[in-house]
């Protein structure tokens, strides 16, 4: 008897743990939606009752108009088209770039191979602020000043990327690859063949850490971009910014548009990018 009572207190004593642990997880959950609940709230209010207090949760007057007016009043439509050009274009590129390199500086042996890796990766140490005038000069000289090539170019590469992806390829056997030799294949179809799919989790994560930084980029469009018709979504809010006034919901209700494509791209990588996360950098 004295045995099942200890069993079933352990027992009791485990539920109440759990319990505690999923109250404070959701707990924390919601700490962390609670800024995007007040967004959602204050893009259908006035203006004047945006900051008021207490908060309005649930405004008794939705001003769902406003949702149609960042349309007109500004063109929403071709900053969002320009946006997700970049975004595809830049992306892909990274991607592509990276994992290329990565096979190089993983899987491939010629010299001076770990002292190139090691001084590009120490380039994310360098701030941006310290070469953005040089890009700039550079950038105009080549006549690509307020185009989007010009973000194009600057954004192709990444050493975050390279350094993802090859701790990725790191813990692909190294016995796969000696094997495709063997049957005849090059460094090219295992490339495509072997390493490409069996990556699936890196180059996710890689897919959505880069999308939801250029989608989000701000300081790069404002520098090289000044024609309206090639602005995206971050210089589009700014322009509900006034000299004497600003238009908070609008911000607010266009902000949340914005999130609609990066939170589709998270969840359609989610399961990847978990399993990427989990693996990258894990030797098997």
């Amino acid at each position: 008897m004295s045995a099942v009572r200890v069993r079933q207190r352990g027992l009791g004593r485990s539920v109440i743990a759990r319990s505690l642990t999923y109250v404070l997880l959701i707990a924390l959950a919601m700490l962390m939606l609670l800024p995007f609940i007040w967004m959602a709230s204050a893009s259908l209010k006035l203006d004047k009752d945006v900051f008021r207090f207490p908060i309005e949760w649930i405004p008794r007057d939705p001003q769902w108009s406003n949702y149609t007016t960042i349309w007109t009043r500004i063109p929403f439509l071709t900053f969002i088209l320009n946006t997700l050009k970049l975004t595809t274009i830049i992306t892909f590129l990274q991607v592509a770039t990276s994992s290329f390199a990565a096979y190089a500086f993983a899987k491939l042996e010629f010299k001076g191979r770990d002292f190139l890796f090691l001084a590009y990766l120490g380039s994310i140490a360098i701030p941006w602020q310290v070469y953005m005038i040089p890009q700039f000069i550079l950038m105009r000289e080549l006549g690509l000043v307020d185009t989007h090539l010009s973000l194009i170019l600057l954004q192709a590469f990444t050493a975050f990327g390279v350094f993802l992806l090859r701790q990725f390829f790191i813990s692909i056997p190294n016995e796969i690859l000696d094997a495709a030799r063997i049957d005849g294949l090059s460094e090219y179809g295992i490339y495509f063949r072997i390493m490409l799919p069996l990556s699936k989790p890196a180059l996710a994560t890689l897919t959505i850490f880069s999308a939801v930084f250029v989608w989000n980029d701000f300081m790069g469009p404002l520098i090289y971009l000044h024609s309206e018709s090639l602005k995206t979504i971050q210089l589009g809010l700014r322009m509900f910014i006034q000299q004497y006034s600003t238009d908070y919901a609008l911000i607010m209700a266009a902000s949340l548009i914005s999130l609609i494509p990066v939170m589709a791209l998270f969840f359609a990588f989610q399961r990847f990018f978990v399993e990427g996360i989990g693996t990258t950098g894990i030797k098997g």
